[in-house]
């Protein structure tokens, strides 16, 4: 019995992200679907585009539209490097792995 996954690649929508999971990658949920994505922390509200799509989990991006900027602003200014960095290191050891 298969259960179509309740998003779609290049599916965007408003998320919470929930937890980071042990690559660092946030985790959120779309109607009990699990996605990854990652560059975020555990209480950021970000638009996201899904970009894979798997039976049970999928990967998603923060989407640079409009309304996140000047949230996302205030958050960056703070540590800016420390998002953009282990963005890119989970991405390669996740591919890795």
């Amino acid at each position: 019995m298969e259960q179509k996954p309740p998003v779609s690649v290049g599916e965007e929508f408003d998320v919470t992200i929930e937890a980071v999971g042990e690559k660092g990658d946030g985790i959120a949920k779309k109607e009990g679907f699990v996605l990854f994505v990652p560059g975020v922390k555990e209480g950021d509200q970000v638009r996201i585009k899904v970009t894979k799509v798997l039976n049970k989990v999928g990967f998603a991006e923060v989407c640079d539209g409009e309304g996140g900027e000047s949230d996302g602003d205030a958050e960056q200014s703070d540590e800016p490097d420390e998002q953009a960095e282990p963005a890119a290191e989970d991405s390669e050891d996740f591919g890795e792995e």
